[in-house]
């Protein structure tokens, strides 16, 4: 089951969440290459991060699974939100450079064929920026945090499931070495503490982020499969029909 997006907000909203965001974020520009004019999607719950690396885009779009929820985004602008199913994207063939999913893949009820949706629409050479809990990280363990939900990975577990899918491996780190606490005096130690675990302790990461490039020169099976779809999101209401629109 997907993390709810008020949850998610509020998260985000809070102390704790502005300091994960800050420590993912620092995590991904290490391994985030620029490409002109790219075409940017993130899918999950990944705005927090879309608004650090929109600026350079061709284009960004904020892709919402349904069993999550969506909010409009950016605030104040025309919305580049969209409401999807993650094993059926509204994108055509080879049409994006970049995904970063985030408070996604955890979640996913197929994460086989929810990769294999990204590497559809991935153009040639095109990125996919992973973000997800460690299985033996802190963060994972407790509740009081969106990481904590949903089915965590481990490295190598994360490695086989991209080289399955179509996907190699490529450069990777890590972020949340600070404990998920909201005691004020834990979280002003948050730098001193990200610095350190990265150096002593990659492998007890709150989260891992992993890049991968989708891999042209192997083939993937193409198996027919019946579309997941069980609902229509309705944005409006239709109303009462009017005189004119009644049968005579």
């Amino acid at each position: 089951m997907y993390a709810d997006i008020v949850d998610l907000r509020q998260f985000y909203h809070s102390e704790l969440g502005r300091r994960a965001e800050q420590a993912i974020s620092a995590a991904l520009a290490r391994l985030w290459q620029k490409l002109p004019q790219e075409r940017l999607v993130g899918l999950g719950y990944a705005v927090p991060f879309l608004e650090r690396f929109k600026a350079e885009t061709e284009r960004t779009f904020a892709f919402m699974p349904a069993g999550q929820g969506a909010v409009n985004w950016p605030v104040g602008s025309l919305s580049s939100t969209a409401l999807v199913f993650d094993e059926e994207l509204p994108l055509p063939d080879s049409s994006i450079d970049r995904i970063l999913m985030v408070h996604s893949l955890e979640f996913a009820e197929n994460p086989r064929e929810t990769l294999k949706e990204q590497w559809r629409v991935l153009a040639p050479g095109g990125r996919l920026v992973i973000v997800v809990p460690n299985r033996r990280g802190v963060w994972a363990r407790m509740d009081n945090t969106p990481f904590g939900s949903g089915r965590p990975y481990s490295r190598r577990q994360l490695t086989e499931l991209l080289r399955e899918t179509n996907f190699t491996p490529g450069s990777t780190a890590e972020a949340l070495f600070f404990p998920p606490s909201r005691v004020r005096a834990v979280l002003k130690l948050r730098t001193a503490l990200e610095r350190v675990g990265a150096a002593l302790w990659p492998a007890f990461s709150g989260v891992i982020i992993v890049e991968a490039q989708k891999r042209l020169y192997q083939g993937l099976p193409v198996t027919a499969r019946a579309s997941r779809r069980v609902f229509v999101p309705v944005l409006a209401p239709k109303g009462v029909p009017s005189i004119l629109d009644r049968p005579r």
